[in-house]
């Protein structure tokens, strides 16, 4: 079999990026650098190739090197343009949901300003502890706990958050989350915490 490839400044021979696979991935859904070096070290390589691709479905490549994540983000329409079909639908989050989010960022912001370790791990009773503060003296444990599972497993089907191999009440809160819930959006989050706690208290009766 004869693989296709360029020579280096060394004289070596380099495997040529698979554009094809490139794209693919991307349209799947995030790309990491630590669960595809290989395919990442493409992208890195071919960027303007892909930026160049991606644009005329109306996407944008959104590609964080330093945090090591990559994914598709549909563009806003220019003046002029005509409508097209969404490739990348936007998602209707709960509030229960949106909570964790918030909750999920602020602990990253914190485990980044102390601490050495870039990946920040949780398990399902620390979240849950993070959710319990804005509850209700009121609110019924059992419920909340069985509530927060479920928020979780969205979040896990989102990419927000990642099971650890052999520990599934374990998780990493994936740094992809920095680009979704920015500074605008916790303050406007903070603002309407309150609903969240008039949620709880109806849910709990």
């Amino acid at each position: 079999m004869v693989v296709s490839g360029t020579m280096n400044e060394n004289g070596k021979s380099e495997r040529t990026p698979d554009l094809s696979t490139i794209l693919i991935n991307l349209f799947r859904g995030v790309v990491y650098h630590d669960q595809t070096p290989e395919n990442w070290q493409d992208l890195l390589r071919i960027q303007s190739t892909v930026r160049d691709h991606t644009a005329i479905f109306g996407l944008d490549l959104v590609l964080d090197e330093a945090e090591g994540y990559a994914y598709l983000r549909q563009r806003p329409l220019r003046e002029g343009e005509l409508e097209r079909p969404r490739l990348v639908q936007r998602r209707q989050l709960s509030y229960p949901v949106s909570l964790l989010l918030a909750l999920m960022r602020k602990k990253l912001a914190e485990h980044d300003s102390g601490s050495g370790d870039a990946r920040l791990i949780l398990s399902k009773d620390q979240i849950v502890d993070l959710v319990r503060l804005f509850a209700p003296d009121s609110t019924n444990e059992a419920r909340l706990v069985d509530r927060v599972g479920t928020d979780i497993n969205r979040i896990v089907d989102m990419g927000y958050l990642r099971r650890l191999r052999g520990q599934e009440d374990q998780f990493e809160v994936r740094r992809i989350l920095k680009a979704f819930v920015d500074a605008q959006w916790l303050s406007e989050f903070e603002q309407n915490l309150s609903k969240y706690r008039d949620h709880l208290v109806e849910e709990n009766g």
